[in-house]
C-alpha cells in the first residue's frame, strides 16, 4: 500500500473509533505512529481534521467531508484491486461471514450445501454471533458481511434491508393452542416468557411490542442462548417469540408450537451491514445470492402458514392437538 494510502486508512480507522490508541490496534501501528501520520496528513491539508481532547479524538467538519471523501476512494482502489484479481480464475479463496442464530438455525444448511456445490474452491467460515458483536467485528473489517436487526447505523457502515420475517410465539408441544393457528397474545394467560437480555436489539422491540398492545406477563427469563432458550421451551410451560424464519423447519415437523402473532401482526427487520471502505469479495456476493434466496424462500413459507391457519380456522381448531 503507499504512503498517501496508508494515511487515509489510518484516518478512516481513527475517524470511526475516535481515538489514535483504538485505530492504532485496528491497523497494527502505534499510537504515536497514527498520531504522526494523521498531524502530518493535517500540515499537509493545512487544516485540523480533529479537536483533540484527553485521549479522545472529535471529527471537525472538515475531517466529516475528508472522511466521505476517504471512503469513496477506498472502496474504489478495492474495487480495481478485486476486478483485476478476478481475471482468468474461477471463485476460490476464503471468506468470513457473520450470522446470528436466527439465520444459521434454518437458512444455514441448505445455503452452504448449495454454495459448496457450485463454488467447491471458495472456503467459507460463519461466525455465529449477535448482533453487537457482529456490527463491531463488520466495522473492524474483520467479517465480509453480516446479517443483523435493523438499527440506527454505525459509522464504517453501509446498510440495506436483507429480508421482513414475522416474530412468533413457540411453546413445546403439548398445549392448549393449536400448531400454526394466529394467536393474539394479549387475550392469552399470563405468559412467561423468554427474552434476549437488554444487550440484544431484540429485546427493545419486544418490550416495545408487549408494552404496546397489553399482553399480561407473569414472568420473564434472560437468557442469550438460542439452544438453551429452544431446549429450555420444549421441557417447561414457558415460551418464547421468536423470528419465523428461524422456526421454518418446525412448520411440519411439530417438535414445538408455533403459533403467528396476529392483531398486530409483529415482524422483525432483518438488514445486511457490510463496510462502507471494502467492497464485498465476489465469492462473499456469490454466497450473498445464494442465502438471500434461501431466506426468501423459508420465510415465504413461515409467512404463508400464518395466513394458511387464518383462512382455515375451522380445520385448525379441529384437527389434531398438539
Amino acid at each position: 500500500m503507499t504512503s498517501p494510502l496508508r494515511d487515509i486508512c489510518l484516518f478512516v480507522a481513527a475517524y470511526e473509533e475516535r481515538s489514535f490508541t483504538a485505530a492504532a490496534r485496528r491497523e497494527h501501528a502505534t499510537q504515536s505512529g497514527v498520531s504522526q501520520h494523521i498531524r502530518k496528513l493535517e500540515d499537509t491539508l493545512k487544516t485540523k481534521l480533529f479537536a483533540r481532547d484527553k485521549g479522545r479524538v472529535t471529527p471537525t467538519p472538515a475531517g466529516d467531508s475528508y472522511y466521505r471523501h476517504c471512503i469513496e476512494l477506498l472502496n474504489t482502489y478495492a474495487k480495481a484491486t478485486s476486478a483485476a484479481r478476478r481475471h482468468g480464475t474461477g471463485l476460490s479463496g476464503n471468506i468470513v461471514v457473520g450470522l446470528m442464530p436466527t439465520m444459521t438455525r434454518c437458512v444455514l444448511a441448505p445455503t452452504l450445501a448449495r454454495f459448496i456445490d457450485m463454488h467447491p474452491n471458495v472456503v467459507v467460515r460463519v461466525v455465529e454471533a449477535y448482533s453487537a458483536a457482529l456490527t463491531e467485528q463488520v466495522q473492524a473489517a474483520e467479517l465480509e458481511f453480516a446479517v443483523v436487526p435493523a438499527f440506527s447505523g454505525a459509522p464504517g457502515l453501509k446498510s440495506r434491508l436483507f429480508l421482513r420475517t414475522p416474530e412468533v410465539l413457540v411453546s413445546k408441544t403439548t398445549n392448549t393452542r393449536a400448531h400454526l393457528a394466529p394467536v393474539q397474545l394479549s387475550e392469552l394467560e399470563p405468559l412467561k416468557l423468554v427474552v434476549p437480555s437488554k444487550a440484544n436489539t431484540r429485546r427493545r422491540l419486544i418490550e416495545t411490542y408487549l408494552a404496546s398492545n397489553g399482553v399480561h406477563i407473569e414472568r420473564l427469563l434472560e437468557l442469550d442462548a438460542m439452544l438453551g432458550t429452544l431446549d429450555f421451551v420444549a421441557r417447561t410451560d414457558w415460551a418464547a417469540i421468536l423470528p419465523g424464519i428461524m422456526m421454518a423447519n418446525e412448520l411440519r415437523s411439530r417438535q414445538f408450537t408455533v403459533n403467528p402473532i396476529a392483531d398486530p401482526p409483529f415482524g422483525l427487520d432483518l438488514v445486511l451491514i457490510e463496510s462502507s471502505r471494502q467492497p464485498m469479495s465476489a465469492s462473499a456476493q456469490a454466497f450473498l445470492e445464494v442465502l438471500q434466496a434461501e431466506s426468501v424462500r423459508l420465510n415465504k413459507e413461515a409467512n404463508g402458514s400464518g395466513k394458511r391457519s387464518a383462512a382455515c380456522p375451522a380445520a385448525s381448531a379441529s384437527g389434531p392437538r398438539p
